[in-house]
Parts: C-alpha cells; sequence; structure tokens
C-alpha cells in the first residue's frame, strides 16, 4: 500500500518525466515516441520504477538500452526541474510497459 506522500511525488516525477522525453526524445530514440504510463516510487522515496510505452517498437528491438544510456542526463534534468520541490532526486530504473501487448493478446483470443 502507497502513502499518499508516495503516490504524490510518483505523479510530480511521471508529469516531469514526460515533459523530459517530450524534450529529448528526438536525442535518445529519434523517430520514436515515448510516453510515461506509470512511476512506482520506493517507500523511502530512493527509487523510481519508470514504465514507459514506445511507439512504434518491435518486440525484439532494444529500446530500453539507449534510454539507459542516457539515464544520467534524464536523472539530472529531472532534478534541475524539481529540485525546489524535492529532497532528494530519485534513481529511476526504466522498463517497458507490455499491458497494451497484453490486452491485444486477450482480445485475439476472446474472439477466436
Amino acid at each position: 500500500m502507497d502513502s499518499v506522500r508516495q503516490n504524490k511525488i510518483a505523479r510530480l516525477l511521471q508529469k516531469e518525466l514526460a515533459n523530459v522525453f517530450l524534450a529529448e526524445s528526438r536525442n535518445i530514440l529519434p523517430g520514436k515516441l515515448i510516453t510515461v504510463t506509470v512511476v512506482r516510487v520506493t517507500p523511502d522515496l530512493g527509487l523510481a520504477k519508470v514504465y514507459l510505452s514506445i511507439f512504434p517498437h518491435k518486440p525484439d528491438e532494444d529500446v530500453i538500452g539507449p534510454i539507459n544510456e542516457h539515464n544520467k542526463m534524464i536523472r539530472s534534468t529531472l532534478g534541475h526541474n524539481i529540485r525546489h520541490q524535492v529532497r532528494i532526486i530519485p534513481e529511476l530504473a526504466f522498463y517497458i510497459d507490455d499491458s497494451m501487448d497484453y490486452v491485444e493478446k486477450i482480445d485475439k483470443l476472446l474472439k477466436k
């Protein structure tokens, strides 16, 4: 169960990371649309798990690699944007959000 503070920080991080990816996506993944779907923050606010939806993307394509290479720059930009609102900028761990693929798979199975 997440606390109110965790939820507030998660929403703030989601909003600000969306702005960072909007500005920097052409440097990180040219030709791709990066959407921040969910952010989950640990109770000590030291780690944020960021789930991304990337369009268009093939299942065998490595899209997390370039994002992890730019992790330091993304965290630095995030820290610059929210430095007056939080004390510690959390470490960022990026994951692909495959929930839409799962929904699509279930729909296919139900239509059979």
